[in-house]
């Protein structure tokens, strides 16, 4: 496998200086806003048009989740320096959330506190205009709360071990996640520069992933590696609202899914639609013709069989198996060379439970799995939101 990419050394300084705050908050909005046409072309869309609305950072509610999927993605994971611990330990994590706080308010809300950081030589060295649509969404994974001594919402604990599983330690865990999603993978690799270089001394780069999304026209379901189409069946807002949000906040579970793509890609089409349940061009489930038709895992042939094979992956991760539960989906592919490419797989649910029973569901009856290995895994807690005047994770910390 390939080992992932390092991250910049944190420059030693525990609480760097305004000045530094204010200087990687000047390349982050220079960045942010810049959404160029050079990105490689087999991993995202072409950029937004010009104008496009940008996601703002404060509010009940991290961006990032129920917002527009863009087209590349980077989630990063950190760890607690060993000496961040008890009370000073918050005091510290503390620090850092501050710091990041300000940085994307200022670059997404258009905070500027005299004197202007943003100055005119550094975006005229990074040129171009436009909009990345940048989201940055934090959570904390359940070993936080233990080391800093604070109470932990009550969802918030490890993912059981599924049988299947081939996890890398180089791809799993954290005690603090960030998902970047943008327009333009750049833009996210230097949202990523800037936040570690922030964190100081506090936080210890952990692992981390990019993913993509393939070109696709506006309004259509993006396929996957293998193909189909893939986040067809996301909830709506108003299940959101019922199965993703906890009042603002949420859980987000993180699986490297390894994928052999030349494997599948051996079958025929028909043993390839029977694996998935769908058809591969339309996207419809098996025996409908719209993509967005009803998946019905109950309907039958005249002749007594299943219309979705028992071993389809779409009868496995039904919500009617789990009374109507719904996760959030926003799956991106990974490309790491011929020998790893697979699925970045990001959702957002109330309780990570439910996750779990569709996972265990999938490993006894999903003849997708064949196909696939969990190589990574990660499940965190979604903070609520910065509202005006507050912190990312004041109310954790409190």
């Amino acid at each position: 496998m390939t080992a992932p990419a390092s991250f910049p050394t944190p420059d030693g300084a525990s609480a760097p200086a305004r000045r530094d705050v204010l200087t990687c908050a000047a390349a982050l909005g220079a960045l942010a806003a810049t959404a160029s046409g050079c990105a490689d072309g087999t991993r995202s869309r072409p950029p937004a048009a010009a104008g496009a609305p940008a996601f703002r950072f404060r509010g009940p509610r991290q961006a990032g989740v129920t917002t527009q999927q863009q087209t590349a993605a980077l989630v990063m994971a950190y760890d607690l320096a060993p000496a961040v611990r008890g009370a000073g330990g918050v005091r510290a994590l503390r620090e850092v959330l501050g710091r990041w706080t300000r940085a994307l308010a200022e670059v997404l809300d258009g905070e500027l506190a005299p004197p202007t950081p943003v100055q005119a030589k550094e975006v005229k060295e990074i040129g171009g205009a436009g909009t990345s649509r940048l989201t940055a969404t934090v959570a904390v994974g359940p070993r936080l709360p233990r080391l800093l001594c604070v109470a932990a919402p009550r969802a918030l604990r490890e993912l059981p071990p599924f049988s299947d599983d081939r996890l890398d330690p180089a791809y799993g865990g954290g005690d603090l996640l960030v998902q970047l999603c943008a327009d333009d993978p750049r833009v996210t690799a230097a949202a990523a520069r800037t936040l570690t270089r922030l964190a100081g001394d506090t936080l210890r780069p952990r692992w981390r992933q990019t993913g993509f999304l393939p070109p696709t026209p506006a309004g259509q379901t993006p396929r996957n590696l293998l193909g189909f189409k893939d986040g067809t069946q996301n909830p709506t807002p108003a299940e959101c609202e019922r199965w993703v949000w906890s009042q603002d906040a949420t859980f987000l579970v993180v699986r490297r899914v390894h994928i052999d793509v030349a494997g599948f890609a051996r079958l025929g089409t028909g043993h390839q639609e029977a694996i998935i349940g769908r058809h591969r061009a339309s996207g419809a489930p098996l025996g409908r013709r719209h993509e967005h038709d009803d998946v019905d895992i109950f309907a039958k042939t005249p002749q007594g069989r299943y219309v979705i094979p028992v071993g389809a992956h779409v009868r496995a991760a039904s919500p009617r198996l789990d009374a109507g539960a719904r996760m959030l989906r926003r799956g991106y592919s990974y490309d790491d060379g011929p020998d790893d490419r697979g699925l970045l797989f990001l959702a957002f649910m109330r309780d990570p439970a439910l996750f779990a029973r569709v996972q265990h569901r999938m490993t006894a009856t999903d003849e997708l799995s064949r196909f696939i290995e969990h190589r990574g895994s990660a499940v965190a807690y979604v903070l609520p939101g910065a509202l005006p005047g507050e912190d990312l994770g004041a109310r954790l910390l409190a």
